[in-house]
Order: C-alpha cells, then structure tokens, then sequence
C-alpha cells in the first residue's frame, strides 16, 4: 500500500491510498477555500445514558455547481473544484466539511445537562475515482487496499489520545438516506465507546472471561458446523445470515480465526475478506437485479491502549427490505423499545442469497 498526505486550500487533511506508487505533484482541491469552523459539541440524555452530538454550524456554498456536478468526483473545471484532485490513486480520504465531532471542538455550552466539546473526528473515504462503481464491482485487490485502508485509518486516528473508538461504515442507496451515490462511506472516530459496540464488547468479554474463548469464534463455528446460513466461506474467511439476524437478508462478514483490528490481520486473511466483502455485495445487487441498499459497519476493539482479546473484527450489513413492493424500515418496537421483531427467518432469507449466482474470478496471489 502506498499513501501520500496532502492539505486542502480549506485546512482539512487529504490522504490519497493506491496499489501503485503516487506521483507528488497532485495538488490538493476542495469546493471551497473558506477555512471549516465547526465547533460542534456533546449533551448527555439523562434518561438514556449516552451523549448526543450537536452540529449547528453549517458551512454555505460560495457557487451554484451545475446539475451534473459529483463533489467526490475528480474535475478538471477549475470553475467547480471538487473534494478529490487529479491523480493516479485508488482510495481518497479527507475530513468532512460538515463534522459532528472535531478534535479542535472546543468550549460547549453551558446547559442544564452536561455538555462536553465533541472531540472526536469525521472522514470520509472515496472507495474509487469510478462514480459509477460499487463494492461489488470493484477488482479483489482493490478491496484488499480499501481494508488495508480501513486498517491505517483505525490506526492514525486511535493514536490521538481523545479517539476511543473508530467505526467505518457505508451507508448505500436512496433508500436509507444517501444523496451523494459516488460510491463512498465515513469514518467516526469517538471520544468514547458507543453504546451498540460497547453492549457487543461487554458481552464479548463477559463470555471470554467465562469460556477462555471468543463470543463470534464460538458462533462462527456454530454457523459453519450448521452450514445452513452460510453465504460465503474460504479457509481464512465467512459471510452468513446470522441465526439471530434482526433484519431479513442481514449478513456479518468475519475472518475465522480471531483478530481485534485490520491491522492485526494476515494478508491471507485480508484477502478472504475482500473475497467475502464482493460476494455479499454481488449477491445484494442480483436478488432484485438492482442496486441493494444497505448500511455496513465494522467493529472491532476500541482503541483506548487495552489488550481486547475478546473482540473480533467484522462487519454487519443492515439492509431495509422489500415486503410486496414496499421497503419495511424500523418501527416503534425497534427505535421506541430496541427489541426487535423480524417477520422472515434468517433460514429463509439465507436460502434466497444462497441462490443468487455469484461467479467470481480469483487471481491466483503468490
């Protein structure tokens, strides 16, 4: 992997990832060369017990782009500067300009609840400069890159002191919000542990501590000695419908044997992943022949200094889906209450992407 840091008229950070080496003389571009000021800032719930982030500030646009224009695609209009320069790379990642934490926050409000600044920090990673690209249409080597990515991402941002935990996610599609389809997802990296990964680790450690064995390797082998969910699977890693899936055609993507974060993961390893990662996506867009909608997390440890052996690396893809001819979302008993009620087994949904053909050509690694 190679990489190459560069600083926008703006102030954010730009770093430029590819397989190939960089030339150094692209010249960094943003759409606007006013400096970012967001100061966003933290409030605690009471009645929940987790903090809520707070983004005011709102940079505004100093042109009018035409229809056509894609921020996240390189231009050579200098009339309508967009995020990336031009270049030879394959993965582009810059600082939001819209963040709802910043390392730089600074003096939050006073209010009747604790209020704290948001110092944390918000990327974004471009997956390819090919706007009509996706996941699944990307070479497998440009996946093992976007992971090794993902991987010096988790590392440079959880070296800051502040950072305890770095969560990539893509979100996909109309259908759960997305404006901007250049294929591209974030990175949040929070001064704490959110709740949903803090819950999972809890519970990872609470059965590590009793068995002497991971909580998902323990699953894993499960699912794989079950073999009736099991949506892709080589000799270093695994795609299934996870037997408590709350969500139909919901998958998590893992290497099989343990490991807490990208970086501790084995080129072979890597690999298999990349291999899981285009299978999911490819039999996604082939159940309906259309672009499949979804948000994909990664988790891992937190990156607060602690040995997290109990933590195991992988993803989890949450899609909306299609009941008749209408796409179900949460209702009251998942957001009011969390509990979550599915009305299609994860048996049956398995079954379906088991079905979808994906043909898939390995280049052989040497």
């Amino acid at each position: 992997m190679y990489s190459h840091k560069l600083l926008k008229p703006d102030g954010r950070q730009l770093t430029l990832y590819s397989r190939y080496p960089i030339k150094e003389n692209i010249t960094a571009t943003s759409p606007s060369n006013e400096p970012v000021q967001a100061n966003p800032h933290l409030r605690w719930h009471p009645l929940r017990g987790e903090w809520v982030a707070y983004a005011s500030h709102r940079q505004g646009r100093t042109f009018m782009p035409p229809r056509e224009y894609n921020p996240l695609a390189p231009t050579k209009d200098p009339q309508f500067p967009t995020e990336l320069p031009q270049g030879n790379y394959d993965v582009a990642v810059f600082d939001n300009r819209f963040p709802s934490m910043t390392v730089t926050a600074h003096d939050a409000p006073v209010s009747i609840v604790e209020t704290l600044p948001s110092n944390g920090a918000c990327e974004v990673v471009v997956f390819t400069q090919n706007p009509d690209a996706s996941l699944g249409s990307l070479e497998l080597e440009h996946l093992d890159l976007l992971l090794q990515v993902w991987g010096d991402r988790t590392r440079v941002l959880g070296a800051n002191p502040q950072i305890q935990y770095v969560l990539p996610f893509e979100n996909k599609g109309v259908e759960v919000g997305v404006t901007l389809h250049h294929p591209h997802g974030q990175i949040y990296a929070y001064p704490f542990i959110p709740p949903v990964p803090a819950r999972m680790l809890e519970q990872q450690r609470q059965f590590y501590q009793q068995h002497g064995r991971g909580l998902l390797s323990d699953l894993i082998q499960k699912e794989i000695a079950s073999k009736e969910r099991i949506i892709y699977q080589d000799s270093e890693a695994i795609a299934f419908v996870p037997v408590c899936a709350r969500y139909p055609y919901e998958v998590w993507i893992a290497p099989i044997k343990p490991v807490s974060t990208f970086t501790d993961l084995t080129p072979e390893q890597r690999f298999g992943l990349a291999l899981a990662l285009k299978t999911v996506t490819l039999k996604y867009d082939g159940l309906w022949n259309r672009p499949f909608p979804y948000l994909m997390a990664w988790f891992g440890a937190p990156t607060d200094g602690k040995a997290h052996p109990e933590a195991h690396l992988h993803a989890q893809f949450y899609p909306p889906y299609r009941t008749s001819e209408r796409l179900k979302y949460l209702a009251g008993t998942e957001l009011a209450a969390g509990m979550f009620a599915n009305d299609a087994l994860p048996e049956e949904k398995a079954k379906e992407l088991q079905a979808v053909v994906v043909n898939l050509q390995t280049p052989v690694r040497l």
